[in-house]
């Protein structure tokens, strides 16, 4: 028998963000590393830990995320999207996606003037993935 669900608690604490932490599967670990450093301008710290080799995004607050290859982790151009800040202008790190090995699917795009731009495309190991910035 299923548990009927529940109305919203109005007590209930709102949180910051509805994302915490993420992880981009990779096949691939140098392309990968090559790519994200290449098209953000940054070196990943890098590390192997139970068995995965993990590249981290630097974060000095805020959402941290990785990439990561290990026993599970399978590149995919389906499933969850998954928007990465593209800073003040999503031009700026589209403009490296493909001198990076990458393939932008589709340009930058308004989504509308409060919200901003967006654009897809797909890494060095397949995954499809959006940038966002307001301008």
């Amino acid at each position: 028998m299923k548990t009927p669900l529940k109305k919203p608690s109005k007590k209930a604490p709102q949180l910051k963000n509805y994302v915490n932490w993420f992880e981009i599967p990779v096949a691939n670990f140098d392309q990968a590393i090559l790519f994200y450093n290449t098209i953000y301008d940054i070196e990943m710290e890098t590390t192997q830990m139970g068995g995965y080799t993990m590249g981290f995004f630097p974060a000095k607050s805020g959402i941290g995320g990785a990439i990561v290859k290990g026993e599970g982790c399978i590149p995919s151009d389906t499933g969850p999207l998954l928007y990465l800040n593209a800073g003040k202008d999503l031009s700026d790190v589209l403009s490296r996606i493909e001198v990076a090995g990458g393939r932008i699917i589709m340009p930058k795009t308004i989504i509308n003037e409060s919200a901003g731009y967006f654009a897809l495309f797909l890494d060095t190991e397949g995954n499809r993935l959006a940038l966002h910035s307001k301008t």
